[in-house]
């Protein structure tokens, strides 16, 4: 039994030393790849969750052992910090990142321009177009100067808006070139797309350095970059992607929540849901649900405004608005507050959320609804405060003095007994002889003492 088991201990030695062997002669040579290439469809505005997207996408595939990400673009722009965000992400890659914008009809507008340049290969799909890359101010919609106004004579600066916008125009060029000098990309055209907006179809941009080269689809892109040398991350790589699959990496569901509460319209609604929620709470304390819905969703709705280009001067004309139809609920007038709380809510609504920025304004619809059900629920509360004023009185003396009620015992003239007004036993006084059952009204009040005739 000992010598059988010394010889299976011999026996798996011997083929463990030999496989040792076999792996060492090989070591050397090199083995076909078993990768593939991820994608990455970044499509819409350019915003928080998108840049979440992007970074988190990145991050995987090279876990997984991908050997180059297609990033496949169509994006009418967005945000800066989200733009930038992005291209930090694709400079920090290990793996070749392969900017695609795609598919036709497609674009790189704006951020989407920056974000193909930051790519070691630019592709365009047919059809496609990338620019208009000049960055948008928060205060306005007006183009940033394409250069630096002149200072006046006597002054020692520039005026402060000049000076701003030029910081951040020389700030959006700085980028961009050198993006482009990074890559080897066209820099002179770059710095024109910034400073004048100018763009170019897919056709032009390869003519002009700008991308590398057009591609219907996928597999076709792979196929014309094989052999291709790319460096990244400071190495040079040769692409040899032809034959690997193609694995689509899609956006999980905290991408997806985010981009749903980050979208402005939502958070618009939010923001209104939990202000309206807290004033429900405050007016029938005790009831909870609308207290506590309100603060989740004022919550969510402000941490959405902070990853938002919002405009404080907006939100607080939105506050001011809903304070002073409040104000009219609580002290009634001819409407004038009303009336003026719809219209600053409008326009904090409009001012809220910048419209220069592709993608992130609010829909006019959703605010004309807001501000349709503000004037419908106005116009019944000056309803109701009108009836209200014609209504008759039910307490106090003049409720007293439209009563009537029944003698419960007779009343001399000039007498007095007891009646039954009101549900209540009351000590009355008549100028007139009444039997008693006689149907009575009330014509004063004299403390405890009611003067009645009859009814």
């Amino acid at each position: 039994m000992t010598r059988r088991l010394v010889t299976w201990i011999s026996a798996l030695l011997a083929m463990t030393l030999a496989a040792t062997v076999a792996t060492g002669d090989t070591a050397g040579v090199a083995k076909p790849s078993a990768g593939f290439v991820a994608r990455i469809d970044l499509s819409g505005p350019i915003g928080p969750a998108a840049a979440e997207y992007v970074d988190d996408s990145l991050q995987r595939a090279t876990r997984d052992g991908a050997s180059a990400v297609v990033l496949q673009l169509d994006t009418p722009g967005g945000l800066s910090d989200s733009m930038r965000q992005i291209i930090a992400a694709i400079l920090a890659a290990k793996l070749p990142v392969i900017g695609y914008v795609a598919p036709a009809g497609a674009r790189a507008a704006s951020a989407g321009t920056y974000i193909l340049y930051a790519c070691p290969v630019a592709a365009m799909a047919p059809a496609t177009h990338i620019g208009a890359a000049t960055p948008v101010p928060l205060g306005g919609n007006s183009p940033l100067p394409s250069v630096a106004p002149p200072v006046a004579s006597g002054s020692t600066s520039p005026p402060a808006s000049d000076a701003e916008s030029s910081k951040v125009l020389n700030d959006a060029i700085a980028s961009i070139r050198s993006l482009a000098q990074l890559n080897g990309r066209n820099a002179d055209w770059a710095v024109k797309a910034v400073q004048g907006a100018e763009t170019l179809t897919a056709d032009e941009a390869v003519e002009k350095h700008v991308a590398d080269l057009i591609a219907p689809d996928i597999p076709t892109l792979l196929a014309r970059l094989e052999g291709r040398r790319v460096h990244v991350a400071g190495e040079e790589i040769v692409l040899h992607l032809a034959r690997l699959p193609l694995r689509d990496y899609a956006p999980n569901w905290r991408t997806h929540l985010l981009g749903l509460v980050t979208h402005p319209t939502i958070a618009y609604l939010l923001l209104l849901a939990g202000m309206y929620g807290l004033v429900l709470e405050a007016f029938h304390p005790g009831v909870f649900l609308p207290g506590v819905t309100g603060a989740i969703c004022l919550l969510v709705g402000l941490y959405a405004l902070q990853l938002l280009p919002v405009n404080y001067a907006g939100l607080a004309l939105m506050l001011l608005g809903m304070a002073l139809v409040l104000a009219e609920a609580v002290m009634p007038s001819v409407g004038a507050i009303g009336i003026g709380g719809v219209i600053a809510f409008v326009i904090g609504s409009i001012m809220l959320f910048n419209h220069g920025v592709p993608g992130y304004g609010v829909n006019l619809g959703v605010i004309a609804g807001m501000a349709t059900g503000a004037v419908v629920l106005l116009v019944l509360l000056l309803r109701l405060i009108t009836r209200s004023r014609r209504a008759r009185t039910f307490n106090g003396d003049a409720q007293m003095l439209l009563a009537t009620g029944e003698l419960t015992q007779s009343i001399d003239a000039g007498g007095e007994g007891w009646a039954r007004i009101g549900g209540e036993q009351w000590r009355v006084h008549c100028e007139t002889s009444l039997p008693a059952g006689t149907r009575v009204r009330v014509v004063a009040r004299e403390g405890l003492l009611l003067r009645v005739t009859r009814a």
